[in-house]
């Protein structure tokens, strides 16, 4: 598919940067993915490319975006994600497809529910507080760390509830290892390698997975011998039926356990880092967020009906969201047929798009590289076209968890920021890509006490 193949008065095809013999784009791309998706974006709205072999597009009007996230499982197919991707997430709900993934889905969504989310908001806000209550002022924090615990916490005791108390360490040490390890096949060669070459980072993987995997199998093992009805997500995961009455088996508990607990934790312990460094060099935001902290809650804990009270604090999230979405790319392979904005896509090409370009793109979010969380004011949003903000993704395949992470995120911060200020240091930190786009260096900051 090439530029000369477009369609006469629809979008055309681009031909994207210069590609190298046999590699194509993929030394610019694992150099600096983020700056060369922005790169893609500037060369047209549909611009191919080359990932080593792979023929590929990447698409950035919001339009073809759309048709991309609700086209997945009809017009694309759910691509392989990596060896590391595959043996940490295994079967779940992220990685099947078809009549696997319809019959998973519908048995992992109830657990996710807004009526379900609602019971989990207390132990999100109760592990806040607790964090609240051990920070002092003046004291010194690596924030993304403090975040990481904190959301580590309420994943597993949102889903465990009390069964690993005291092993939650063992449990969230053995993950850090799998999600690091994703993150760095992805970007690096490792992603073309059979599962069977070994590498250093791949035996590190496969023993963070046995520890997951004896981890959550004992405690599986024990709720179904005692038989116990918890108000948790392991419980409706064991209690799910699906139309033929038939439950999870034990494997199937396992890899949406995983993957509910990846989505619950790294996500949004990130998204809260971002936020408190965005926060901490934008002093008229965090002046207003406080301000309604004060007004509404008045001192006390916040609770999931004070959420709609609240929605400056929710813009901040969704406007650090915007800014540094945790998930920073979504892809599909054509299927025989596939068209985007009326063009035919050869069949097997990979179409990409990315939340960090098109969050960034001028067309949709004025000074696109400036905070401004009132952008997300009610009256502003309608200036915004669908699918030009996706962090949770989109269409059938969307985040299951999005609710999840959207309470938790505006609880948690609204828990700690009417208690403290976080003053980050002066430095820059840049995003790092992984599974997660993290901080490239620790972000360290001294806690200010909130006057008044």
């Amino acid at each position: 598919m090439t530029a000369e193949a477009a369609v006469p008065g629809r979008d055309t095809v681009v031909a994207g940067p210069r590609r190298l013999p046999g590699l194509g784009n993929l030394p610019a791309f694992a150099r600096d993915p983020l700056g060369f998706f922005v790169r893609l974006r500037g060369c047209g709205d549909v611009v191919e490319w080359r990932l080593g072999p792979q023929r590929a597009l990447f698409i950035s009007r919001p339009e073809h975006i759309g048709e991309l996230l609700t086209g997945i499982e009809t017009v694309f197919r759910h691509p392989e994600l990596g060896w590391a991707f595959k043996l940490v997430l295994g079967d779940g709900v992220v990685t099947s497809e078809g009549p696997a993934w319809r019959r998973k889905r519908a048995l992992v969504q109830p657990a996710v529910r807004p009526r379900q989310v609602r019971s989990y908001a207390r132990t999100m806000v109760e592990c806040a507080a607790e964090l609240a209550h051990a920070w002092q002022p003046g004291q010194s924090i690596d924030v993304r760390r403090e975040m990481l615990a904190l959301t580590q916490r309420i994943a597993v005791r949102t889903l465990f509830g009390s069964d690993t108390a005291g092993r939650e360490d063992v449990i969230g040490s053995a993950m850090d290892v799998a999600q690091r390890a994703i993150g760095d096949e992805f970007r690096g060669l490792t992603l073309f390698l059979p599962p069977w070459v070994p590498t250093p980072g791949r035996r590190r993987l496969r023993r963070a997975v046995a520890v997951i995997d004896a981890e959550v199998g004992r405690v599986t093992g024990e709720r179904r011998r005692d038989g116990e009805d918890r108000d948790d997500l392991l419980s409706r995961l064991l209690a799910a039926r699906d139309e033929e009455g038939g439950p999870l088996s034990d494997k199937e508990v396992r890899d949406e356990a995983v993957t509910l607990y990846i989505g619950g934790h790294e996500t949004t312990g990130t998204t809260l880092t971002w936020a408190w460094y965005l926060l901490s060099r934008n002093p008229v935001a965090r002046a207003r967020l406080a301000e309604e902290l004060k007004q509404v809650l008045a001192g006390r804990t916040p609770d999931f009906d004070d959420l709609r009270q609240l929605p400056y604090t929710e813009q901040v999230v969704k406007e650090t969201l915007r800014l540094f979405p945790p998930v920073w790319l979504m892809t599909g392979i054509a299927k025989e047929g596939s068209e985007l904005g009326g063009l035919p896509v050869p069949e097997g090409t990979v179409v990409w798009s990315s939340q960090w370009s098109a969050h960034r793109d001028p067309r949709w979010f004025p000074d696109p590289e400036a905070f401004r969380p009132e952008r997300w004011d009610a009256d502003a949003v309608p200036g915004i076209p669908d699918h030009a903000w996706f962090p949770f993704g989109g269409g059938a395949r969307a985040c299951l968890g999005a609710r999840f992470a959207m309470v938790e995120a505006v609880l948690v911060l609204a828990t700690l920021a009417q208690r403290f200020h976080v003053d980050a240091g002066p430095g820059e930190v840049a995003p790092r890509t992984g599974l997660t786009l993290q901080p490239d260096s620790a972000v360290r900051a001294v806690l200010r006490p909130v006057e008044g």
